[in-house]
């Protein structure tokens, strides 16, 4: 790492320099005397826009992407604008340093950023590479003693991954904007997620479900108060039962041998079995033993997020972010489930203490590091420190998520240091032989099991959540009865059960980060992102917890999958997430690797010869999926729509249609659209436009309309003829030479939503022309403010500057009067249903402000507040328990705190010339 000795005296400051501000604020704490902590705020430079480049690179070799395809790609950096004050503020705390610090996160984000920092703050100063994956004053003692070099190989594997996501970004994004839609994004590991999605949905639209019938029992030992319990029938005449299992997708039974009972068997089985003499055939005991699952990596943190407390996977991480920041937990970007020996230590210290000595094994638990980087191994998610801090310990520090989120990983962490839970498996075999003329003679063979867990081991720490399946197997953690071979049972009930196979279960976000994990596609840095990405572009909606990919994302992956095959292969992207490896590990050098990919070696054709030789591309075929024998749904500009292909008859208006079509409902999923209800939306369509008659005073044309966002009325302003445009003022240059006719602006219809009661069939022109003519001026109030009624998305609402306030009915928008809103904004303002809540309690004026202290019930808890400053009710403070005197002190508190300080937005976005 360059660096200067310094010819000026000795300060003894060391800056060390992080990425967060939060971070920094942690470290200060324990660094001690001589240290100066500041953040850079994440990364200081990047890519710029081509578009923001000085002009004469524009027609350059770097002009396309910003990166230098003839000099071993090299990328163009500039400052980004935000940063140029913060990277002035670093200089100035460098100038009397005698040492920096370069303290970023340890994996290839972090490697770059202080490789930036280095590059642009140019020290003359000794330079060391700092790292730590966890802020304990000891992790940094030890970090201190333990300095490096920049680490160049992850500095090359992360600059690679940047140009090559440009590349690919650059390349492929504009040929969905031709083909698709305008504002479409490709991306290396999005769109190969976005397909995974797509896929499971044409899996399930695919799906053709069956129906099997089995039965299920309950069952007593006979002559005894034993214990009833239930059996599945799982054998008639010594064929095993068909399961859900047994069929394949197209709804076909798929096994051998099998005992496939329909409805009327089922039944006449169970009316024959009910007055069966059953008898025990087999009882087998068989040990227990679960083993607890390995700590924490990223990835099974989001899963296990997502599916114990709800949290998204940007959620989890922003969440894990702060957490680490504070120094509660290690660095939350990792794939290693290993432990140090320190933290192995204080889980079994804290196993013995909390669970007794008997729930430790003898002997440390290891997990293997799956990491297939192992520059970049960091340890797995845990708690920070040398000894751990149990969730009763940081109760009072942290609150809501954050608090959440500590208590999971520290469950899991000292969980993983605990002994097996122990126990035994029963599995009861009974039967019967079938009475009765209907089913006489058949064997049934029924069986259930359970197990008993006798140590719960590390189960009286943490239990692993699940992710929904197909065919998952009934929990089996019960007790059944004592009984032998030969005894007798009697039969309480039988009763026949019918099912129908399931689909595929869609993904959740917990899922498919695990599929994310399996496929090695993407990294840990990158989930978290990349799955708030799919959703922010439109390509992957939420419903619940499951994802749903939208009509567009058929487009967008039905055109990638045609034209750019490789680029969206799982284990193409897999291949170059091992390229990026291998660049880390020093393997490979990234600018023949980058060379490799866009421009090809021999038969393996690169990037630009496959986007340079697309050949034509039917945009309309792309947007088509059939549905049905007659209909088609298309991806149109303003959303997806049905389509016959075949002539049809209005039955309305009965006339022949050659194309009729019908909107398709945002909220419907693709594997709901099926043909059954394709036609139910072509029979049930509105016409997509009607004529309602000419407006008097313009002469415009005023129409009814089916939108993507509903019915709703517009007029048809013509467009100018041409003798129009020519006989407009003529403008004329400097020199006197005439100007040529500008193309006029368009002006812009008045349109308005129909009401609800309203149709585009049933709307008058008059009631249009009202419609458009909102909103309404009531009039203004006292103070001279004006008051206007209006329809909004939420329903009709009275407006008067920046308050607005509902009201009841769309019909009243036209009949309220100014008394009337007045009245309105006479009362407290409601929020949703409910009228202001009146304050907790009440202390009287404050002796700064003058102003009344009260006590009001807020979004995060009950706070005081005197109208212009705000305080939390302190955490275990009960309400009851304040005084005039504690609510003084608090609000005198938190002035002199002063306001908390917010990042301010970036100003926008100027052409810059600065230069690597």
């Amino acid at each position: 790492m360059p660096s200067k000795a310094a010819s000026k005296p000795k300060t003894g400051k060391k800056l060390v320099i992080v990425e967060s501000p939060a971070k920094s604020k942690t470290i200060a704490k324990y660094l001690g005397e001589g240290f100066v902590v500041e953040a850079s705020i994440g990364h200081i430079r990047d890519l710029p826009q081509p578009s923001d480049l000085p002009a004469d690179l524009k027609k350059s070799p770097i002009g396309k992407f910003a990166v230098d395809l003839e000099n071993g790609f090299k990328p163009y950096y500039v400052i980004s604008p935000d940063k140029k004050k913060k990277v002035s503020e670093l200089k100035a705390q460098l100038k009397d340093a005698d040492e920096l610090y370069l303290a970023t996160d340890g994996d290839r984000e972090g490697e770059a950023i202080a490789w930036h920092l280095l590059e642009v703050l140019k020290p003359k100063v000794p330079v060391h590479r700092m790292t730590f994956a966890e802020i304990t004053k000891e992790s940094l003692q030890r970090a201190l003693g333990n300095l490096r070099e920049l680490d160049t190989d992850l500095v090359d594997a992360q600059e690679t991954r940047r140009v090559l996501d440009r590349l690919y970004g650059y390349e492929i994004s504009p040929v969905l904007w031709r083909k698709v839609s305008r504002g479409l994004s490709a991306g290396r590991v999005q769109s190969v997620v976005t397909r995974m999605v797509v896929e499971r949905e044409r899996e399930r639209m695919a799906f053709r479900s069956a129906g099997y019938w089995d039965l299920l029992g309950t069952f007593a030992p006979d002559a005894s108060a034993g214990q009833p319990f239930n059996a599945k029938l799982t054998a008639v005449d010594g064929r095993r039962v068909a399961s859900g299992r047994d069929f394949n997708d197209k709804g076909e039974l798929t096994a051998k041998n099998v005992a496939h009972l329909d409805e009327a068997a089922a039944k006449a089985l169970a009316e024959a079995l009910q007055q069966a003499d059953f008898a025990v055939r087999s009882m087998e005991h068989k040990p227990y033993t679960r083993r607890p699952a390995a700590p924490f990596t990223t990835s099974t943190l989001q899963q296990e997020a997502g599916r114990k407390l709800r949290f998204s996977s940007k959620s989890t991480m922003q969440t894990a972010q702060r957490l680490y920041e504070n120094g509660y937990i290690t660095y939350m970007r990792t794939d290693s489930s290993a432990l140090s020996d320190e933290a192995v230590n204080a889980a079994r210290r804290q196993a013995s203490e909390l669970y007794g000595p008997e729930f430790v094994p003898a002997a440390k638990r290891v997990y293997a590091n799956k990491s297939s980087n192992a520059q970049e191994a960091h340890e797995a998610i845990r708690p920070a420190g040398d000894s751990f801090r149990t969730p009763a310990q940081v109760a009072g520090a942290l609150r809501g998520d954050e608090f959440k989120l500590y208590e999971l990983i520290w469950k899991r962490t000292v969980a993983s240091q605990m002994a097996d839970a122990k126990g035994s498996t029963a599995t009861i075999k009974l039967g019967a032989t079938a009475a009765g003329s209907a089913a006489g003679g058949q064997d049934a063979e029924f069986s259930a099991s359970g197990t008993v867990i006798t140590f719960r081991g590390f189960l009286a720490a943490y239990e692993e959540g699940r992710d929904e399946s197909r065919n998952d197997a009934d929990e089996t953690d019960r007790r059944l009865p004592n009984v032998k071979e030969g005894d007798a049972l009697v039969a309480t009930d039988v009763t026949a059960s019918g099912h129908e196979t399931s689909p595929p279960p869609r993904f959740t976000e917990a899922s498919l980060t695990k599929e994310m994990e399996e496929r090695d596609i993407g990294r840990p840095s990158t989930y978290a992102s990349t799955l708030s990405t799919i959703m922010d572009r439109g390509y992957v909606r939420k419903q619940g917890s499951a994802l749903i990919p939208t009509w567009i994302a058929f487009s967008v992956i039905r055109l990638l999958e045609q034209h750019f095959t490789s680029y969206v292969d799982y284990k193409f992207t897999a291949g170059m997430e091992t390229g990026l490896d291998r660049i880390a590990n020093g393997e490979d050098k990234g600018s023949e690797w980058l060379k490799h990919f866009y421009f090809g070696d021999g038969d393996d054709a690169g990037l630009l010869a496959i986007v340079n030789n697309l050949g034509e591309i039917d945009a309309r075929d792309i947007n088509s999926i059939k549905i049905g024998e007659d209909l088609v749904l298309r991806v149109g500009k303003f959303g997806p729509y049905l389509e016959s292909t075949v002539p049809t008859l209005d039955p309305k208006t009965g006339e022949i249609i050659e194309a009729a079509r019908a909107n398709v409902p945002e909220d419907l999923a693709p594997d709901e659209l099926t043909p059954a209800k394709a036609r139910e939306l072509m029979e049930t369509a509105a016409p997509e436009e009607r004529v309602l008659g000419v407006e008097e005073t313009t002469g415009r044309t005023i129409v009814a309309k089916n939108g993507r966002y509903g019915p709703y009325v517009t007029e048809v302003i013509p467009e100018l003829t041409e003798e129009e445009i020519a006989n407009q003022p003529v403008e004329y240059y400097k020199n006197g030479k005439p100007k040529p006719p500008k193309k006029p602006v368009k002006a812009k219809p008045r349109t308005g939503s129909l009401f609800k009661s309203m149709t585009v069939d049933t709307v008058t022109l008059d009631e249009a022309l009202q419609i458009m003519s909102l909103p309404r001026v009531l009039g203004a109030d006292a103070e001279g403010n004006e008051i206007t009624v209006q329809n909004g998305r939420f329903g009709p609402y009275l407006k008067k500057g920046s308050d607005s306030r509902s009201i009841g009915s769309e019909e009243e928008i036209f009949t309220i009067t100014l008394e009337a809103a007045l009245e309105i904004y006479s009362q407290p303002k409601q929020r949703g249903a409910r009228a202001a809540v009146p304050p907790l309690a009440e202390f009287g004026d404050d002796p700064v402000s003058g102003k009344k202290i009260v006590v009001k019930e807020g979004r995060f808890g009950p706070y005081i507040t005197d109208g212009v400053t705000n305080i939390t009710v302190p955490r275990g403070t009960d309400v009851e328990e304040l005084t005039h005197e504690a609510a003084v002190g608090l609000l005198a508190d938190k002035r002199e705190r002063g306001p908390v300080k917010r990042t301010a937005k970036a100003p926008a976005k100027r052409k810059v010339a600065a230069k690597k």
